[in-house]
């Protein structure tokens, strides 16, 4: 396999995580055929970033490339670009290999890999534990899920945009860890933005805060990442409250259905719910902050 030919690529969703794939596997040596997005000017930025041809139609895409890598923003949108009919990724998709990273429900996952194998395709789903920087660098964390075979063929293609890859087996069983991930991160996040505001109300240093907590049993991974930005209101967006509400509510659905009790990650999702409420759902989700502190505009709109 070391040898074979490097597979041609094509991209379906070129926001800021897609097209930054997109240039880190032309920088690895991928021809990247097309580009397709619903929004025309995100196209059109990404294929003169690639030298990728902008897609017309989704089966254009199918067409022109080995292994077509989707990244879409929900699961109505993934539902439509493996559709069984009209424009849609199936359209002469025999042997074609489709990478699925968008975080999505489980079941939207499975209903896609059965689609593609019902065409004579594979899929499959490539879960991305990681922002845009990594995508960019080629340091993404992958969690992948499907046939193993596929897997193992694909795996160059995947070394290429990741740091490390964990396989979970059977169609869903990514999105379901994924979920999972994503499910305790934010609730990480609400926490962390909890104790620092109210260390702010009490009058605390936040640095020495941040300090002691790095120190302790209340250190995490969003501390590193958003700790200062919460204390600063650096909400730069990388992983934005909208899809932290998104992703939030697609882990505690998972929780319900298997009839437990996860006041947790329901309180956390309502917390982002309430972020888009105020209108400020697009800042990256260190801004849950501006919630929890006295002085912001989300405390005293509460």
């Amino acid at each position: 396999m070391a040898n074979d030919p490097k597979p041609t690529v094509s991209f379906v969703g070129v926001g800021r995580m897609g097209a930054n794939m997109a240039m880190r596997l032309k920088d690895c040596g991928y021809d990247v055929k097309t580009v397709y997005d619903v929004y025309a000017e995100s196209a059109k930025k990404s294929a003169a970033e690639t030298g990728a041809k902008v897609a017309t139609s989704l089966a254009d895409v199918t067409a022109s490339a080995d292994v077509i890598i989707t990244v879409v923003t929900d699961d109505k949108a993934m539902d439509a670009i493996f559709a069984e009919s009209g424009d849609t990724l199936l359209t002469n998709a025999t042997g074609k290999i489709f990478v699925n990273c968008a975080t999505l429900t489980p079941a939207v996952h499975i209903r896609a890999e059965q689609a593609a194998a019902k065409a004579g395709a594979h899929a499959l789903e490539t879960l991305m534990a990681s922002s845009i920087t990594q995508a960019r660098d080629g340091s993404l964390y992958l969690i992948v899920a499907g046939d193993e075979k596929v897997f193992e063929q694909t795996r160059p293609l995947l070394e290429a945009m990741s740091k490390s890859l964990t396989y979970t087996g059977k169609p869903g069983s990514a999105a379901q860890v994924k979920a999972l991930l994503n499910m305790v991160m934010n609730i990480n996040t609400a926490g962390l933005a909890e104790g620092l505001g109210i260390g702010d109300a009490l009058g605390l240093d936040l640095p020495m805060l941040r300090k002691v907590f790095s120190q302790t049993g209340a250190n995490s991974r969003v501390l590193e990442t958003d700790g200062e930005d919460m204390q600063n209101r650096d909400h730069e967006t990388y992983f934005s409250a909208a899809h932290a509400a998104k992703d939030s509510h697609i882990a505690a659905e998972l929780g319900h259905e298997a009839g437990l009790a996860i006041p947790l990650a329901d309180a956390t999702a309502k917390q982002y719910d309430r972020m888009i409420e105020l209108g400020i759902g697009e800042l990256d989700k260190s801004g849950i902050a501006e919630l929890t502190f006295a002085s912001r505009r989300g405390h005293d709109a509460a």
